[in-house]
C-alpha cells in the first residue's frame, strides 16, 4: 500500500505528475486546484520567514537557545549575531528572491493554453526542484552588490507593485460582493428561503456598518482633538450611504436588475474595518485634561494593554493573509479576469445557488480521474487551462511585493518590528484611507459603467 503512494509522491516532487495527499480518505482534488495550493504554500512559507526576520523576539530566542550561535553567524559571514539576516533589509532581499521566482514563471508560462506541453508540465509538477530554485533565489538576494542602491531602488519598485496588488485585491472584493448577490439571487426563483437569506445577511452587514460608525464616533473622536478622525469618519460614512442609495436607484435597477443592498453592505463593512484599522494605526494624540496629558481617541477597553493594537494586529494578520491568498488564487479564473477588465462575462450564466459559492470552479464536469492508493486527482485541464498560468504568477509576484511592504511598514521601516506591524504610522494610515476611497470608487464604477460604456455591457 505504501510503495505506490511513495512513488506517486516522488513523481509529484521530481516529475510532472500532479500533487496529491497520500491519504485515500481525502476528497478528490482537481489538478488546477492542487497546483495553486502548492504555490500558495510556497508563498506562505516565505511570508512566515519574513515575519521571523522582522521579529526581535525570535532573534533573541535563537540567540539564547542555539548553541554556538555567534560562531555560526561568523562562519556564514552573517555579521555579529546574524544581523544581516534580520531586519527590513533581509526581508527586502528574501522578497526580491521570491518575486524573481514568480516573475520568471510568469515569463516562462506565457501563452500556455493547455496542460499537455512541457511548460505546463513544469508549472504543474517538479515541486522539489522548484522549491530548491525558490530557496536559491531567496538566498541569492543576500549576495547582490551595492546593497544601499539596491534597497533604495527596490523600495520604490515594491511600493508600486504593492499598490497595484492592493488595487487588484479591492477589485476582487467588489467582484466577490457582486458574485455573492448573483449566486444567492439565482436561487430565489427555486426557493424563497434564498431571498430570506439575502435579506438577513444584508441586515446583519448594515447593522455592523452602522454600529462601527457609532462606535468610532464615540471612542475615536474627541471635542478637542482627532480632527482627521472626525473628517474621514464623516466622509467614509457618507460615501457608504451614497453608494447604497445608488445601488437601489431606479436608473441603476433598470440596467442591473440584480443590483441590491447586499453588495454595498459588503463594501460598507470592509470600508468601516479599514477606517477602524487606520484610526488605530495612526500615531496617538494627547490633550491636557485637568492638568494631565491624556491619550485620546483610543480603544476604550483595557487601554493599558493596548487592546486596539492587539485586535487590529490579529484581525489585520488574518485579513492580510486571507486577502492575499484569495487574490492570488481567484484573480486568474475566467470569471474574475472578466471582472478585472470591468466587462460582462461572455460565458453562459450557469449560477447554482449554494452557501459556499466562492470556491466553485468555472466548470463542473470533467472526464478523467486518477485513482490509486492515495488521493484521487481529477485532471480538469485536458481540453484547456482553467486559469491563466502567466497571470497567476504575475499576481503572486505583486503579492510578494505587497507582503514585503506590509511587513516592513511601507516607508516607515527604520527600527520596525513585526510585533508592531500595525502600530502607529502615518504611511499605514494614509494607505488604508486611500484603500477605502479606491474601494468605494471601484464599486461605484461597476454601477455606472453600463451607463457610461453601454457597448461593453451588451449581452
Amino acid at each position: 500500500m505504501c510503495t505506490p503512494c511513495c512513488i506517486a509522491q516522488l513523481a509529484c516532487c521530481c516529475g510532472s505528475a500532479a500533487c496529491s495527499c497520500c491519504c485515500k480518505c481525502c476528497p478528490k482534488i482537481k489538478q488546477s486546484t492542487g497546483t495553486r495550493i502548492m504555490y500558495a504554500l510556497y508563498f506562505l512559507l516565505v511570508t512566515v520567514l519574513c515575519a521571523v526576520m522582522m521579529s526581535p523576539t525570535v532573534e533573541q530566542a535563537l540567540k539564547e537557545n542555539i548553541p554556538f550561535y555567534a560562531e555560526f553567524c561568523q562562519t556564514v559571514n552573517a555579521g555579529e549575531d546574524c544581523k544581516t539576516l534580520v531586519g527590513y533589509a533581509a526581508v527586502y532581499k528574501v522578497c526580491f528572491g521570491m518575486a524573481c521566482f514568480f516573475f520568471f514563471f510568469c515569463i516562462f508560462t506565457m501563452r500556455v493554453n493547455n496542460s499537455t506541453g512541457c511548460r505546463a508540465a513544469v508549472h504543474n509538477g517538479f515541486w522539489l526542484l522548484k522549491f530548491i530554485a525558490l530557496v536559491a533565489c531567496c538566498a541569492g538576494g543576500f549576495f547582490l552588490p551595492n546593497e544601499s542602491t539596491f534597497l533604495e531602488v527596490w523600495r520604490y519598485i515594491g511600493a508600486a507593485g504593492g499598490f497595484i496588488f492592493l488595487l487588484i485585491q479591492l477589485m476582487l472584493l467588489v467582484e466577490f460582493a457582486h458574485r455573492w448577490n448573483a449566486n444567492w439571487y439565482s436561487g430565489v426563483k427555486y426557493n424563497r428561503l434564498w431571498y430570506a437569506a439575502l435579506a438577513f445577511v444584508t441586515l446583519v452587514l448594515f447593522s455592523v456598518g452602522v454600529g462601527a460608525v457609532i462606535f468610532m464616533g464615540i471612542f475615536y473622536t474627541h471635542p478637542e482633538a482627532c480632527l482627521l478622525n472626525k473628517i474621514f469618519l464623516g466622509i467614509n460614512g457618507s460615501l457608504c450611504l451614497v453608494v447604497s442609495l445608488l445601488a437601489i436607484s431606479p436608473f441603476i435597477q433598470k440596467l442591473q436588475p440584480n443590483s441590491g443592498l447586499l453588495q454595498p453592505g459588503v463594501i460598507t463593512v470592509y470600508v468601516m474595518y479599514l477606517t477602524f484599522s487606520a484610526f488605530s494605526s495612526k500615531p496617538k494624540e494627547m490633550v491636557v485634561i485637568d492638568g494631565v496629558n491624556t491619550t485620546v481617541c483610543v480603544f476604550p477597553f483595557n487601554y493599558g494593554t493596548e487592546s486596539d493594537k492587539k485586535i487590529v494586529t490579529g484581525l489585520g494578520a488574518v485579513i492580510l493573509f486571507g486577502c492575499v491568498l484569495y487574490s492570488c488564487l481567484t484573480s486568474t479564473t475566467r470569471r474574475s479576469s472578466a471582472a478585472l477588465r470591468v466587462c460582462r462575462n461572455t460565458e453562459p450564466e450557469t449560477e447554482r445557488a449554494r452557501c459556499c459559492f466562492c470556491f466553485g470552479d468555472d466548470t463542473e464536469e470533467y472526464d478523467e480521474e486518477q485513482t490509486g492508493s492515495g488521493q484521487n486527482v481529477v485532471y480538469d485541464e485536458r481540453e484547456g487551462t482553467i486559469y491563466s498560468y502567466a497571470f497567476f504568477h504575475f499576481v503572486f509576484f505583486l503579492g510578494s511585493l505587497y507582503v514585503m511592504m506590509t511587513a516592513t511598514n511601507w516607508f516607515h521601516y527604520d527600527n520596525h518590528k513585526i510585533e508592531k506591524l500595525l502600530d502607529g504610522s502615518w504611511s499605514v494610515f494614509w494607505v488604508k484611507m486611500a484603500s477605502c476611497w479606491v474601494c468605494l470608487i471601484l464599486y461605484m464604477w461597476t454601477l455606472v459603467a453600463p451607463i457610461v460604456c453601454p457597448k461593453r455591457f451588451v449581452a
